[in-house]
């Protein structure tokens, strides 16, 4: 766990967004850690000719012994003709003792090999199209190269638990775990000494007491993928912590929450935090639709790894916060209902889990507290100045840059939040209701494009160039903006902009970030502002109307945290005067001339002039630097001069 190794520097600080940074970190290097193991599996290729349809999973353990003895029955339809068909199972050098394997109930011959595949030849062969069973019977220890099988003690009572992310299942049941095929559904038997509680996926259906042993079988009917499939067994207590759902309409089912707890963590305190799982799980069915597995349940099971994991229905955990109890439950849509297609993706993953977390310290903690857990995310992802979100082929080699907290947690719920600022709050949440639930999707895996396909749709046009730079390439803008007033009722903002990375060939280099600004303008009566000004190139100015008889007192950027950026600055030309001083009119008075000359600062672009009489009349007009002049009469005239920064008021008198 080497990103733990850090954490004693980040507990000395006391600041908001410090803290929440601690609580990022410790997520993702125990989702790094879960993981750590992955980059040494290859995508088996002779697993990909079967679908799974269902698993019968009967396990009998002890947490007191090292060992697992099981009989695992496994439904597969043959995608192509099949003469065999291979699971995935580790071999050790003390490698499982595999005592009876069956295709549809009659004996098969079967070979283990040291590239940890069950081979099992099935008699007469398997057509496209057909289906069969495979029933293997097993025992022995499990490997420990992914750690996926865990038996330790808390409180010296023995306890057992298995964290299979992502590539940890086979070390503990034949199985097919790419990320590629879900399991439709899957039962599942647990036989342990009678003393303790096990818990698994699903709905806990009955309970069966032989001699000193009970049988507690549990009953899980969505797809799975293999690395969610999970249990653990000790002597929990367990808590009905409530009832949860039925937020999006009376046909929505409510369903329980059931807590399996360490009896010496049965406090008060834990009480209270895990009784903040019902209101969080009623506002993210407001935002994102049903709960994925609202026929069944919801709840923790406590185990011993230093933060959480989010197994269907069924969030191991080793402690109870409310922002590890958000993350691992808003994984439930995202990570579970729906799955990252590659480990390029796992954005989609944790980004979209991390960010819901923040929803949640808007909605329930308010404004002021929701734009500093933003901070927070900005001032980790602008502490260096590159970083991707969509993995390169070249860091798939690096599990602790997958799972970076700095980049796939933190710039990736940013990202989201941008998102939502670009679409505004109704189209963003629909966006996101969408991808969850199209059928092409839902309860199966999904990559990036196809989730910017449903933005897309929703948001009504092309979010190619914003992907392309916050998504693909790297780093972020420093604004400088300046704004100006330019008369009465009248200013103009001008946005310029320098990239973090200023070297043209590196590989993640943007040439401009095109993005929406948010600017606040505080007028002289009182009234707030605000403006989202889509820029696309350095100097563009955006001329703003203000009520008549105002003019700007006072500026800020970005005000509510919408967008990373880092050192950028916005400045008030507090008068029309400034802009005034800029510009020079000549001959005036004229006495004989037949035009006069428009001067101007080098930074102002004179696009058009207009002369108006005292009665408001237009008596002539130029887009030039010399305005020709028509027989003017004596008198007092006005000037109005448009520039790039704004409208200008001048004087002029006739001889």
């Amino acid at each position: 766990m080497k990103k733990l190794s850090n954490l004693l520097i980040l507990i000395a600080s006391i600041a908001m967004g410090q803290t929440e940074e601690f609580k990022t970190e410790r997520i993702a290097a125990i989702e790094a850690q879960s993981a750590e193991k992955k980059l040494n599996f290859q995508v088996n290729a002779n697993t990909q000719n079967y679908d799974l349809t269902y698993a019968k999973l009967e396990f009998t353990v002890n947490p007191a012994v090292y060992k697992i003895s099981g009989k695992v029955t496994l439904t597969f339809k043959a995608l192509s003709n099949m003469s065999s068909v291979t699971f995935d199972l580790y071999k050790t050098s003390t490698p499982f003792t595999i005592s009876s394997v069956k295709i549809n109930g009659s004996n098969a011959s079967f070979t283990h090999t040291s590239s940890h595949e069950l081979v099992i030849t099935l008699p007469g062969g398997l057509t496209t199209g057909n289906s069969a069973s495979a029933e293997i019977t097993y025992s022995g220890a499990p490997s420990t190269i992914e750690q996926a099988f865990t038996t330790s003690t808390h409180s010296t009572t023995p306890v057992l638990y298995t964290l299979s992310e992502p590539y940890g299942a086979r070390d503990w049941w034949p199985c097919k775990q790419d990320l590629n095929d879900k399991i439709d559904s899957i039962d599942v038997y647990i036989t342990a000494p009678s003393t303790y509680t096990s818990v698994s996926n699903g709905v806990k259906k009955s309970e069966t007491i032989v001699g000193t042993n009970k049988t507690t079988y549990f009953k899980h009917n969505y797809p799975i993928p293999a690395y969610l499939v999970a249990i653990a067994v000790t002597n929990y207590v367990v808590k009905n912590t409530g009832i949860a759902g039925g937020n999006n309409s009376p046909a929505t089912p409510t369903f329980p929450v059931v807590d399996y707890i360490y009896p010496e963590s049965n406090t008060t305190t834990n009480a209270t935090n895990l009784a903040r799982t019902i209101p969080l799980l009623n506002f993210y069915e407001t935002k994102l639709g049903a709960y994925p597995y609202n026929t069944e349940k919801y709840g923790h099971a406590q185990f011993g790894w230093g933060g959480g994991m989010e197994h269907t229905t069924v969030s191991f955990m080793n402690s109870f916060g409310r922002s590890l109890i958000a993350h691992e439950m808003a994984h439930q849509w995202f990570g579970d209902k729906i799955t990252c297609g590659t480990w390029k993706d796992i954005w989609l993953n944790e980004g979209l889990a991390e960010y819901m977390t923040g929803a949640v310290v808007e909605n329930f903690d308010g404004a002021a507290s929701f734009i500093s857990w933003k901070t927070s995310k900005i001032n980790s992802v602008t502490s260096t100045t590159t970083g991707n979100l969509y993995l390169y082929d070249s860091q798939l080699t690096d599990t602790n840059r997958i799972f970076s907290s700095q980049m796939t947690y933190n710039k990736g719920s940013m990202v989201v939040h941008m998102l939502r600022y670009i679409m505004g709050d109704n189209k963003f949440f629909q966006a996101l209701r969408n991808y969850l639930n199209d059928p092409l999707l839902a309860y199966k895996y999904a990559v990036t494009p196809q989730f910017q396909a449903h933005l897309e749709a929703v948001h009504g046009s092309s979010l190619q160039e914003f992907f392309n730079d916050w998504v693909y390439k790297e780093g972020y803008p420093t604004y400088n903006i300046t704004v100006s007033n330019s008369g009465s009722g009248q200013a103009s903002v001008q946005i310029n902009q320098t990239q973090s990375i200023t070297n043209t060939s590196y590989i993640g280099y943007v040439s401009y970030f095109d993005m929406p600004v948010p600017v606040r303008l505080t007028l002289s009566n009182g009234t707030i502002i605000n403006l989202k000004l889509n820029n696309s190139y350095n100097g563009q100015v955006f001329p703003v109307t203000l009520p008549s008889g105002t003019t700007v007192q006072s500026v800020a950027f970005d005000p509510n945290k919408d967008i990373i950026s880092k050192n950028s600055k916005i400045t008030l030309r507090n008068t029309a005067k400034y802009l005034e001083n800029l510009i020079n009119v000549y001959p005036n008075p004229i006495n004989n001339e037949d035009y006069i000359t428009i001067a101007s600062d080098e930074s102002l672009i004179i696009k058009k002039t207009i002369i108006y009489n005292l009665f408001g009349q237009k008596v002539a007009e130029g887009e030039s630097e010399k305005i020709i002049l028509n027989n003017l009469n004596k008198g007092v005239y006005k000037i109005s001069i448009e520039t790039n920064e704004g409208i200008i008021h001048k004087k002029m008198i006739k001889n």
